[in-house]
């Protein structure tokens, strides 16, 4: 069984990997994936009631010990109980409720592309093949966006909030200078997004190498009634970086040509979520998560940990969105 928390703020990817990759060759049918909105190692104890300012409606990790955990346990330890379990189990949010699948991801969901539009919108339509459209943002490794709200206290010292940053509003980088957001309109239905995520960027800087942060956020609704404090939350549901010079092999870096447009596949991983009916779709790109990620000089340099200060250069970035160049995320959409 191998168990992933949505909001696992150490390793995420782990577990996904580890279960697609033993499913390849898995005959016997042994191997399993459970999925809930835990942080690291959450569904060990506590409740799972909710996480940092986000609530589930019922105690989850509770759920998972008393009746996914414990009936697993008892059947291969003790032989008990029929043996038969659902092939994945995950905690849906939005929704708030348990699913089973058959396989994971689920072989019915269907690819949809969410397209970068002008205006800082995002849409399912295609753009027009317009020449060159794009956004730009000036990226300063002296002034790195914070991957959560400042004070960043010591990771594991008094107070840290380390252990929920992943559930915090991002609000706090939306206006930012060099923080490009896209946002559907207010959606009139339900999405639900079950299974993974891939974010294709084609992007050109002025520097010779960059990171892509690519974010996938609820927006909530302006007014939430039963919690007021929620009113305009933006719930980052799927997030991950790529260093631009890997873009080719991870096994041979080079350099990025300055000014030339190239695509880059981001891997966001899977989610299981429902965006309500009155939220929106948000998607932010970024190029600094500082002090999780280490700034890129965006000056290459065969080593970064051996960077020289004069080796940390501004450069614009732009996101294309038009014609053969249109970035989009690519969603798992349950219909």
């Amino acid at each position: 069984m191998n168990v992933a928390g949505w909001w696992d703020q150490e390793d995420f990817y782990g577990p996904q990997e580890t279960y697609k990759l033993l499913e390849k060759k898995d005959r016997n049918n042994k191997n399993y994936f459970v999925a809930g909105p835990w942080n690291h190692g959450g569904w060990a104890g506590g409740k799972g009631d909710r996480l940092g300012n986000i609530k589930f409606d019922s105690a989850t990790a509770e759920t998972f010990r008393k009746q996914i955990q414990a009936p697993w346990f008892a059947y291969h330890l003790k032989g008990k109980g029929n043996g038969k379990f659902a092939e994945a189990i995950t905690f849906q949010t939005g929704s708030n409720k348990w699913k089973t699948y058959d396989s994971w991801p689920p072989a019915e969901a269907i690819k949809k592309n969410l397209y970068f539009q002008a205006n800082g919108k995002l849409s399912f339509t295609k753009p027009p093949p317009k020449t060159d459209a794009f956004d730009s943002y000036l990226s300063d490794p002296a002034k790195p966006v914070p991957y959560r709200q400042r004070p960043i206290e010591q990771t594991y010292g008094p107070g840290s909030r380390w252990y929920t940053w992943l559930t915090e509003d991002q609000r706090f980088v939306h206006n930012r200078p060099d923080v490009l957001s896209w946002e559907t309109d207010p959606l009139e239905e339900d999405i639900t997004i079950t299974g993974n995520i891939l974010a294709k960027l084609f992007a050109a800087t002025t520097g010779s190498d960059a990171d892509w942060v690519v974010k996938l956020i609820d927006v909530y609704p302006g007014e939430v009634p039963k919690d007021i404090r929620m009113g305009g939350y933006q719930f980052m549901v799927a997030n991950d970086v790529f260093r631009g010079r890997y873009r080719k092999s991870f096994a041979k870096p080079e350099p990025i040509t300055p000014n030339k447009v190239e695509s880059y596949s981001i891997d966001l991983h899977s989610i299981n979520h429902v965006f309500k009916k009155g939220h929106k779709i948000m998607v932010q790109v970024q190029s600094s998560w500082f002090p999780i990620i280490d700034r890129n000089p965006q000056k290459y340099v065969p080593n970064i940990f051996e960077a020289k200060e004069t080796d940390f250069i501004k450069a614009t970035h732009r996101i294309y969105r038009s014609g053969a160049t249109a970035s989009y995320i690519e969603l798992s959409v349950m219909e």
